[in-house]
């Protein structure tokens, strides 16, 4: 979708972010009844089955689902045009991990208690570190996410190639497929490219896989480095060369899991949710039991996932938080997410479901996707989040647009030059 509907002015908000009259630093969590939950489209399909399972046990406090746009950048305008005019119409807010610190800092969302949500030590520490803002809780971790590679099993097998652990390696294995009979017509791979927030998560990827890094870990933007060039490099020939196909420029989530479950991609980076969905055997998928799924490749060595996932958050502006509070403990709690887990695929943040063997043995994944996760690098934390990802997204579009894109060292040294105005000490 295109960035101008991110660039939103930003309410005014003290550095410390917002305790607000029923956050943490006014005491509890108060007022009970009927709430709502804004979220982003549910393409699993589940959602619906976790909150009925709290409304059948909460008569008095019904949970009504808000349905978002599929989009992440209108997800999180709709909910910062709420939060401008402090309306009530959303009482828990489906927050992107990245978004939690913005919304913080400009008291969007309540600041909460840790000693309400006793469960925190049980999830993966990364995930609990998404949800907090100068050391603060703000929202709770329900899902979370690593990037990984999804490959045809059948073709690889066939073509008698390992699975590929680098960029190069991928290229060779995917000339090797396509020299077979069946594999001529199949594309090779593709991520997320249209300009939007999935398009900062694979040039983050990218950049974090040839060595180099956006943001370090200092704060400050160093992205104009000749490991980063080598990475934006990497995505921009694999447009110029067909290695990526032309349409993935469109791609988001959704189309480019689309066309792997078609069959028309030997190779596709996605989130842990494809996983289920492609294997599906009711005829909505052409490859099930036929794919298999390894950690993201980089450009010499072992890839880097940006650490994506969700946490569920109060609005400042809400009735009804103690309901609310519960509401989040109830999704966030380890029967939720196992049952989650079981109908979606989709990444825990408890630490113990990942060595759950009968989930193991369901989704063979998710070894490698804790590891993924552990070592996962989060998208800048910045309070004026939604400009850095847009600038992001403009100079990694422009290098990928094809034929004409910019010249990838031109589009970082530019990247460099505005994210030191957006980004401040």
């Amino acid at each position: 979708m295109v960035s101008s509907l991110v660039l939103l002015t930003a309410a005014c908000g003290g550095d410390e972010g917002g305790g607000g009259s029923n956050g943490a630093a006014g005491g509890a969590l108060e007022g009970r009844g009927p709430i709502k939950f804004a979220t982003g489209k549910d393409t699993s399909g589940n959602l619906t089955n976790q909150v009925k399972a709290w409304n059948s046990q909460h008569p008095d406090e019904q949970v009504t689902v808000t349905e978002l746009p599929e989009s992440a950048d209108q997800q999180r305008a709709q909910m910062i045009s709420n939060a401008q005019i402090k309306s009530d119409e959303f009482s828990v807010l489906n927050l992107d991990v990245v978004w939690t610190a913005e919304f913080a800092a400009n008291r969007w969302i309540t600041q909460l208690p840790e000693d309400q949500f006793p469960d925190l030590g049980k999830l993966l520490p990364t995930t609990v570190d998404t949800a907090k803002y100068r050391d603060k809780l703000y929202a709770v971790p329900v899902t979370s996410d690593g990037g990984l590679l999804y490959y045809r099993k059948d073709l690889l097998d066939k073509a008698g190639v390992e699975v590929p652990k680098t960029w190069p390696e991928m290229v060779a294995a995917c000339a090797k497929v396509k020299a077979l009979p069946e594999g001529k017509a199949i594309n090779c791979y593709a991520g997320q490219f249209e300009k939007y927030e999935g398009l900062t998560v694979n040039f983050s990827e990218a950049v974090n896989g040839a060595g180099g890094v956006v943001v370090g870990d200092d704060g400050k933007p160093n992205v104009d480095t000749p490991e980063a060039l080598a990475g934006l490099t990497a995505l921009v020939e694999g447009f110029k060369t067909g290695f990526i196909p032309k349409a993935a420029i469109t791609y988001q989530e959704e189309p480019g899991r689309r066309a792997f479950q078609e069959g028309n991609l030997l190779f596709h980076r996605n989130w842990p949710y494809v996983y289920a969905l492609a294997n599906k055997t009711d005829g909505s998928s052409k490859i099930a039991g036929k794919f298999a799924v390894a950690p993201l490749p980089g450009l010499s060595g072992p890839g880097v996932s940006t650490l994506g996932g969700h946490n569920y958050a109060i609005s400042e502006f809400a009735k009804n938080k103690a309901t609310a509070a519960d509401f989040i403990k109830f999704m966030s709690s380890e029967e939720r997410q196992k049952a989650n887990v079981e109908k979606t695929s989709q990444a825990p943040t408890w630490a113990s479901l990942y060595d759950d063997p009968a989930l193991n043995k369901q989704f063979p994944y998710l070894a490698p996707l804790k590891a993924s996760i552990a070592s996962a690098k989060s998208r800048p934390k910045v309070v004026k989040y939604g400009d850095v990802t847009t600038a992001i997204q403009e100079a990694a579009y422009g290098a990928l647009k094809q034929p004409g894109g910019t010249d990838p060292k031109q589009a970082l040294t530019d990247l460099q030059t505005k994210l030191n105005t957006l980004i401040t000490q």
